[in-house]
């Protein structure tokens, strides 16, 4: 479902006309029916959508989507094909005006649906989010996940988040690294360890390290170590401390072959003196075989790792949060059993998200009890706990249950907590708002708005731009951006950096300061660092003469830099590894801020050529895009997209300014299909803020999408609307947005699943 029909709107079709648009049965079904009817009808009709089958009932609700794809493809000249029969442009508007002032403005008649998520597992950012919020760790583990899917744009929906087997054993191997980081245990893990040089030793001698223990403690002793061998017997070793043998060791591996020789001690407190010895020299240099003349000793070097079982005089952060009670080493097993309980339980309801039932609590319980029977602390114990406690589908899973069939059911507060902090935290609750869900403060419209409010002024909101704007404006592709190094020399790793960054912290300034999205369009600032404030040739930036690494806010000229489609990052993603790509930037704003994408290219259709060492190209890229169009298959297309490309071509391919490409001036005219002109991005973008209530219908789209976990059906049109007119009489401030989001019946309540 798209909420706007942004392709009608550039083009042309205007405001809505007084008159009532046109009927259906005479005006508009004959005109399908005659230029339409011989591809669009019967069992398989083209493209998927049969005339035959829509009807004026149902246009406004479950056919629109196919109404949509209609209107786009007759708008835009693909439909009918070239060589098939041609409406008049009388009709083509007569058709594209019913459409467009019919079949889809929404029948808000019988108020919002709220659909329903699929149950849907964390993904990758939410899981290292949670379980930072959770225990207070360090740990990223979801790096070694494999990547989420990706549907409606972005990699947190539901029905394409599958759980491949890989990823099962990733969550067992990351519940364990979890475990142990929030549970110190004074083992050998967490040792810390010293590491003294070796030396070959060609005659009896030692190599020798000191270490100090604060008490009585065990260290582990690690020597790698290989020989020469020579005479009857193998090199031996003894491992010394403070001057007495400990342990005597056969090295029987050759130098090529290094090997690892482990040992135990047990040491009082103070400093102490480590060897590793060669006892038993043999040189005899007259024996036949050369290699059976000289007995050595290679130590390569001697770790002491330790003290073990001594705990710190510090404990980490997370385990101290953990132990709020600490289990009393002599008390009684049931006593430390009881004290345990209590140290799992509000965890396992901040993890779950809710409550943790007494089942639940006792299943781990019991996995406790297993864990000492086998003879292991309680510490050890509580880490076997941890560890199932993030295998469980209560905490990988957000699991909201269904109503009864035909039903719709609100959600509870503890719901409501959960979507409002994985929509604005990809996170879980905090405390406060757990205690909210908990008390039953958080289902009114004022309660979920003053909520949100508090959550967008936290610093953990900075997850949307990580995870809505990094994915709505496609800025995790500049990862993989890779420019031709010899056409553009300055491009580097700072370069890149800044240039996602810029993008960043000026979609944060709209957040943070709760400025209208309408700058994300049109700005007369920006965010810049030294070398973003270089490539931008913005010289009086005196700020950063101290701190080049600083971001700052600077005012720019709206006619080359103000807004999204003036940021180094935006030109890169939509551009070649050698040149622009006025199609990439043209389809870039139909998608990004019209929520209208271009009908799809036709099949075989090659792309543009590009020039090569061996066969340089001739003529400008407008001539050559030109050329391209001049295919009927192409033409109707391109026209849409060409023209928004071709306003930014004052752009390079890295975003810096130019006049010229080569030895040709730059042209950045454009025409869009209903006549209007422009030169240059300032007037372009003039042109796109004339439609400003359209963007508005797309942010509203892709947010709510965002904030729901799904991809949007035929009937989010009526909130989709509603949303962007409550935002355009809020000043268009991004807090309107959310808050009009949070109140929706989509985001508070479920139905029922439908009938299949």
């Amino acid at each position: 479902m798209r909420a706007c029909a942004m392709v009608v709107l550039l083009i042309g079709i205007g405001p809505a006309n007084a008159a009532p648009p046109p009927a259906f049965t005479t005006a508009v079904k004959p005109l399908l029916g005659h230029y339409c009817g011989d591809c669009h009808t019967g069992e398989s009709p083209a493209g998927g959508v049969g005339f035959d089958r829509l009807t004026e009932a149902t246009a406004r609700t479950t056919d629109r989507a196919a109404w949509q794809k209609a209107l786009r493809q007759i708008e835009a000249g693909v439909m009918p094909p070239a060589d098939m029969s041609q409406p008049s442009q009388e009709e083509r508007d007569t058709i594209a005006r019913w459409i467009s002032e019919f079949a889809l403005v929404p029948d808000c008649s019988a108020g919002e649906r709220p659909g329903r998520v699929t149950l849907r597992r964390l993904n990758r950012a939410e899981y290292d989010n949670t379980v930072r919020d959770l225990f207070g760790v360090k740990a990223r583990p979801a790096v070694d996940f494999p990547a989420d899917d990706i549907g409606y744009g972005f990699d947190h929906i539901g029905d394409v988040l599958t759980l491949p087997p890989v990823l099962l054993e990733r969550y067992l191997a990351a519940a364990e690294q979890i475990a142990h980081e929030v549970i110190f245990i004074a083992d050998e893990a967490n040792a810390t360890g010293q590491r003294f040089p070796g030396k070959t030793l060609p005659s009896t001698g030692q190599v020798t390290g000191e270490f100090g223990s604060p008490a009585k403690a065990e260290f582990i002793i690690r020597i790698q170590a290989a020989g020469d061998q020579a005479g009857p017997d193998p090199v031996r070793m003894a491992v010394r401390l403070d001057g007495s043998d400990h342990r005597i060791f056969d090295v029987p591996n050759r130098r090529g072959d290094p090997r690892e020789y482990v040992t135990h001690i047990e040491v009082a407190a103070g400093r102490h003196t480590i060897a590793a010895a060669f006892l038993n020299d043999y040189y005899r240099p007259d024996d036949p075989d050369p290699k059976n003349r000289d007995r050595n000793l290679h130590v390569r070097h001697i770790d002491v790792v330790g003290p073990i079982g001594l705990p710190p005089e510090h404990y980490p952060e997370p385990h101290r949060r953990f132990f709020r009670k600490p289990i009393d080493p002599q008390a009684d097993r049931l006593s430390q059993r009881t004290t345990a309980s209590e140290l799992v339980k509000p965890y396992a309801s901040r993890a779950f998200r809710r409550q943790a039932l007494p089942a639940e609590l006792d299943a781990l319980m019991t996995l406790f009890d297993a864990s000492r029977d086998r003879g292991e602390s309680p510490e050890q114990a509580l880490r076997i706990v941890l560890s199932a406690l993030l295998v469980s589908p209560s905490f990988l899973f957000r699991i909201e249950t269904d109503p009864p069939p035909g039903a719709v059911r609100d959600l509870d507060d503890i719901e409501l907590a959960s979507r409002l902090s994985y929509f604005l935290w990809s996170s879980m609750p905090d405390d406060d708002l757990f205690q909210a869900a908990l008390a039953g403060q958080l289902h009114t419209d004022e309660q979920l708005v003053a909520a949100a409010l508090r959550m967008l002024r936290d610093p953990k909101a900075r997850a949307l731009v990580d995870n809505f704007a990094g994915q709505w404006l496609q800025l995790r592709s500049l990862d993989s951006f890779t420019p031709d190094g010899k056409q553009f020399p300055d491009f580097d790793e700072p370069l890149r950096r800044a240039m996602r960054r810029e993008t960043e912290e000026f979609f944060w300034s709209i957040v943070a300061e709760d400025r209208s999205i309408l700058e994300l369009l049109d700005a007369d600032s920006t965010f810049v660092n030294a070398r973003l404030a270089k490539h931008y040739g913005l010289t009086d930036v005196e700020v950063l003469d101290n701190d080049p690494e600083a971001f700052v806010r600077v005012s720019v000229d709206r006619t080359t830099r103000g807004g999204l489609l003036g940021q180094a990052a935006i030109l890169a993603v939509t551009s070649n590894p050698t040149r622009t790509s006025p199609v990439k930037r043209g389809k870039w704003i139909l998608e990004n801020l019209f929520a209208a994408p271009p009908p799809p290219a036709p099949p075989n259709v090659p792309d543009l050529p590009e020039a090569t060492a061996q066969k340089p190209l001739t003529g400008t890229l407008r001539q050559r895009m030109e050329q391209h169009r001049a295919d009927p298959g192409c033409a109707a297309c391109h026209k849409l997209m060409d023209p928004l490309g071709f306003g930014l071509e004052n752009y390079d391919p890295i975003g810096a300014w130019r006049t010229f490409d080569g030895e040709s001036e730059i042209d950045p005219s454009g025409e869009l299909p209903d006549g209007r002109a422009f030169s240059g991005p300032g007037e372009l973008k003039t042109l796109l803020r004339e439609r400003e209530h359209d963007f508005r219908r797309c942010i509203a789209e892709k947010l709510l999408t965002y904030a729901l976990g799904r991809g949007l059906e035929w009937y989010d049109a009526c909130a989709i609307e509603r949303i962007a007119d409550r935002c355009r009489d809020g000043a268009d401030r991004f807090s309107v947005l959310v808050a009009e989001i949070v109140k929706s019946p989509a985001f508070r309540q479920r139905e029922a699943p439908a009938d299949r």
